[in-house]
């Protein structure tokens, strides 16, 4: 365990962002989860945008990576583009 001031705060810091971390990913892991089970292209229409939000939000704080959420944008249009 940390025996510094400062190391201990850091400790606790780094547990509170992993959680938030934690957080964010699975709601939107959830959230792409839910748009791909979509079979009315409509309806995924009208939630992309917000999915795709969640992904760049999550690849703008370090969550994920830069790459991989372009690939899962450019899976989730695909995916959008083949609805009937």
């Amino acid at each position: 365990m940390a025996n510094h001031k400062a190391t201990k705060k850091d400790v606790r810091q780094s547990a509170k962002r992993r959680e938030r971390n934690r957080y964010y990913g699975k709601t939107t892991r959830n959230a792409v989860r839910d748009l791909r089970s979509l079979e009315d292209k409509t309806a995924a229409g009208e939630k992309m945008p917000d999915v795709i939000a969640m992904i760049d939000k999550l690849a703008k704080r370090g969550v994920i990576h830069k790459n991989k959420a372009n690939n899962l944008k450019s899976k989730l249009a695909k995916r959008l583009n083949t609805l009937a």
